[in-house]
Formats: structure tokens, sequence, C-alpha cells
């Protein structure tokens, strides 16, 4: 626990708790309401923070393209697929009754879901690990490709294009299908959060601590006067994109070095939340979608009720912390797949040692009938 980076444990469990309280607002129809909208207004920067930190954590990019695709692949496509299906096998069980009670669905349903958009009826926030492995993807083959030297020149001057590129998607209705049209914003938050790494590891914490104070200061400021929001589920700006971009940027900086420079205790439930982060990710909606469709087949709604937003919200937190050591567990859930052994550096692979044994026998045979002689 004590190597445990415990100031971004924070974040993803306050990103996390703001997720699941939106999703449930929505559910019980108060998304739409002032003070939620204000709420929404302060913290439209979190799922960038996902991207944020995993460029922030993350070693290296490079390597063999085959077998990066594919770790990649298992540890986000496979718990994509996983927990879609599920999802979607929930939505599923509860459609007869809709139909039967509505003649038709609750939400509308239609072919071209499957091409336009990487979330699954039932379980609609799974978009964010199809836009991960994408942006992963993307941030290799920048790596790989080396037209300028050094690479680093030619990796900012992409990067520099790509919320050009995301704002261009965004005007043209996101043309790209399975909701990809993030992913370009996915990685420049990616490498920016590798950046900041680079530059807090070789500035003295006091400089840090005050930059990001006056980063902090600076995103307050600027949200009164000049805001705008990017919706990073639906490649979106609100408002000024610009300020949207620049907001995004000073605040993930600003709150990632203050935390990290202070240095922050662990915090015991937020941090829970966060180091479990991907648990609460995947398996919340398929819950939200069993107690309210549960509550339509008995004739009762959950929509604008505050005592069953309440309930519910309790009751998906309690329900996700109880299955954390199930869904860890299973790699095919959590997507925590063990990593293949590597061959120590000068050490002979197991086919290497059989080729050898194969070449030495003809020379052991020779020297066998020498010594015979």
């Amino acid at each position: 626990m004590k190597e445990r980076n415990h100031a971004f444990d924070f974040l993803c469990g306050i990103c996390i708790i703001r997720m699941i309280t939106l999703h449930t607002i929505t559910f019980c129809g108060h998304q739409n309401d002032a003070w939620w909208k204000e709420v929404m207004a302060w913290s439209f920067f979190f799922m960038c923070f996902f991207f944020f930190k995993a460029g922030y954590f993350n070693k290296t990019v490079s390597g063999n393209s085959k077998e990066y695709i594919k770790d990649k692949a298992k540890r986000l496509l496979t718990p994509y697929v996983t927990w879609g299906t599920i999802g979607f096998l929930v939505y599923c069980f509860y459609l007869p009754f809709e139909i039967d009670r509505y003649h038709n669905p609750i939400e509308p349903m239609s072919w071209d879901h499957l091409w336009r958009t990487s979330s699954f009826w039932g379980n609609e926030p799974v978009w964010f690990l199809c836009s991960f492995f994408s942006a992963y993807v993307l941030v290799h083959f920048m790596k790989k490709i080396q037209i300028v030297k050094p690479i680093s020149v030619f990796q900012t001057v992409v990067l520099a294009t790509f919320p050009f590129i995301s704002y261009w998607l965004w005007k043209n209705d996101n043309p790209i299908w399975l909701s990809l049209n993030n992913v370009f914003m996915g990685a420049f938050f990616f490498y920016l959060g590798r950046g900041w790494r680079f530059f807090i590891d070789h500035i003295e914490r006091k400089y840090i601590l005050m930059l990001s104070c006056v980063f902090i200061v600076a995103f307050i400021i600027s949200n009164f006067v000049w805001h705008g929001e990017y919706i990073m589920s639906a490649n979106k700006f609100e408002g000024d994109p610009f300020a949207a971009f620049v907001n995004t940027i000073i605040i993930l900086l600003g709150l990632s070095g203050f935390l990290l420079k202070l240095p922050l205790k662990r915090v015991p439930v937020i941090n829970y939340i966060g180091q479990h982060s991907m648990v609460y990710f995947v398996c919340h909606y398929p819950i939200l979608q069993f107690y309210r469709f549960t509550h339509i087949c008995f004739g009762r709604s959950i929509y604008g009720r505050w005592d069953d937003f309440i309930i519910l919200l309790v009751f998906v937190f309690c329900i996700c912390t109880w299955l954390v050591p199930y869904v860890e567990g299973n790699p095919y859930l959590s997507g925590r797949f063990k990593k293949s052994p590597q061959t120590p550096k000068g050490e002979a692979t197991g086919t290497e040692v059989k080729k050898l044994e194969e070449a030495v026998k003809p020379i052991e045979a020779v020297n066998s009938a020498q010594s015979n002689e």
C-alpha cells in the first residue's frame, strides 16, 4: 500500500464517484437540474484524466507491434466485450417486459448502433475501454514512425494537430465509427501526462507546488469568465472550444501536481474506490439497469424520485465493493492477465536450447569416435 500513488488513487476515486453519481442522476431524471449542471461545469475534465494518468505512469509504448497490440487487446478489449455482453444480456432479459408494457423498448434500438458507437446496450460506459485501447495503439505507431529525428520533435508536431483534428471531427458530426473520434484527444492527454511526469521529476517540489497553484487559480477564474467544456465520451465541445481545451490542460496539470507534491495521504473510502476503479467502472451500469427495470416491471418508475436516487447510489457502491475480489480475480472480467515470463538477457529460450543440443550431437559423436580410436 505504501508503494501506491495516493494522489492518483484519490483523483481516480473522485472521478468514479462523479461518474456513478452522474449515471444515477440521469436514471432518476435530474440531469437537467441547475445545481447538477453546475457540478458538471466544474468537473467536465474527469474522463480526460484517465488518459492523462495512463500517460503519466506509462514507461514505454515501443516494442514489437504484434505483441504490444495483443497485450493491450487482452487487458482492455477482453473486459470490454465481456462486460458489454453482460450489460446487453441484462438489457435483453427485460426487453420482453418493456415491449409487453409499452409496445416498444424504452431506449429505441437501431442497427447502426453496432458500427456507429462502441457502447453496448445495457452497459454504455464501456466505450471508454475501446477508446483507451485505440489510443494506446495510436501512440504506439507514433513511436514507430521516425520521419524526423529526434522522434520527440516529430511527436510534438503531430500531437499539436490532434486537438484540431478532434475539433474538426466534431464539427463534421463525428464520422469515425465506434465512437473513436475522441481517440486523438485521448492520445494528446496521454502524452501530456508523460510530459508532466518528466517535468515534475526534474523540478524542485516548491516550484511545482507554486506552478500547480497558479494553474488551479487560473482554471477557477477562466471557468467563470471563459467557460468551455470538452465531453470526452461524445467528442463534444460546449461553450468556447479553445477555452475547453486550455481549461482542461491547466486543471489536469494543476490538480495532479498539487496533490503529488503535498504529498497526499491515503483517504480510506475514496482511495479504495480509485484503487479498484476498473471494477466500479465496468460493473455499475448493469446494476443501475437491473434496479430501474425491476421497478418498471412492477409498474413503478424511479424517474423524479430522490428517495430512489439515494437508495440506488448506496446499492450500487455496496454491490460493486462486494464484487471487487471476484472481478479482479478473473482476468476475463478485469483484464488482469499475467504477463508472460520474459527470458533474462543472455539466457537462451527453450527452443534455442533444443537447437543447440541438436547442433552439439554430431560434435559429441565425432569426439566419442576419436576417443575410441
